[in-house]
């Protein structure tokens, strides 16, 4: 049921014509055996919040930004949301928002978040990756269960994944839920899903409650969670009256490999790269 290299269960021709970002993926020689963090004297965290990460692959609920702050935030949002949609694209689309925006790179880059992973990932953190999760009212749209692991052409699995709340984030609403563990069983195998799948995502994993009982990560706007890349989570479809946004932000070890011309997103958010692998782009000036 689960996989502990890079294979997958895609190697045909016609597979890789359909899908030949996927096939490169599953070629790459990725090490998906999980890292526990090894941190002993935490800064933000406590020892606990620490073993409750190594144990179960996730942290939350983190306290982070005030009502005021994140009320800016989601201001700022609102009226990049308006521009986005007002292009043609659609609610999902604001992705690898820290090189367009800079706002959005001064979150990647914020003191308090940074603190937090770094407990986790250690002195070098590498941040990387930042996406806009906006379900709007009534959106059919889910997101089937996943390790963000397995879209990631990284090596090793170093890799945690911050959640930030724009907006309050409850069952009600479709926030996010996990299978605690389940980072436990390395790379497990998925389905590609079809076209009239209501998932946003192109991958499932199938019967993943087998792995585990699913916490729901209900989250007030400003607080956030983190996770392991190779936790299984998803979320279901919003079918409340109520927006349900939040901003996921990706952070990895300096000493992790990209391919695919990834490193280029990188941006050194504490301490140093000594190979100068990741590029360090610095803070776009359009906000």
């Amino acid at each position: 049921m689960f996989e502990s290299d890079a294979t997958n269960q895609h190697h045909n021709p016609e597979f890789n014509k359909l899908f030949p970002e996927e096939d490169r993926l599953t070629r790459m020689n990725r090490d998906f055996r999980f890292h526990p963090a090894a941190t002993t004297d935490p800064q933000a965290l406590t020892r606990e919040q620490i073993e409750a990460f190594n144990r179960d692959g996730f942290i939350s609920p983190l306290d982070l930004f005030s009502e005021a702050e994140i009320a800016n935030h989601r201001s700022y949002f609102d009226e990049l949301l308006a521009r986005v949609l007002a292009s043609g694209q659609d609610n999902y689309s604001i992705k690898t928002a820290h090189l367009l925006y800079g706002k959005v790179y001064d979150l990647l880059t914020d003191r308090r978040i940074v603190a937090y992973v770094k407990d986790l990932l250690g002195e070098n953190v590498v941040g990387w990756g930042s996406h806009y999760f906006c379900k709007l009212p009534g959106d059919g749209k889910t997101v089937g269960w996943h390790q963000d692991a397995g879209y990631w052409p990284l090596t090793p699995t170093k890799a945690v994944t911050v959640w930030l709340a724009i907006d309050d984030a409850d069952r009600e609403n479709a926030c996010m839920k996990f299978i605690p563990g389940s980072h436990h069983f390395g790379h497990l195998t998925y389905q590609l899903t079809e076209e009239s799948d209501p998932s946003i995502l192109n991958q499932v994993v199938p019967e993943a409650e087998n792995f585990g009982a699913p916490v729901y990560n209900e989250l007030c706007a400003g607080q956030m969670s983190i996770h392991s890349d190779l936790l299984l989570h998803g979320s279901e479809a919003n079918a409340s009256t109520r927006r349900r946004n939040g901003l996921a932000i990706r952070y990895t070890t300096a000493d992790v490999r990209a391919d695919l011309d990834w490193n280029q997103k990188g941006v050194l958010v504490c301490g140093s790269d000594p190979s100068g692998h990741w590029r360090n782009p610095q803070r776009p000036a359009n906000d």
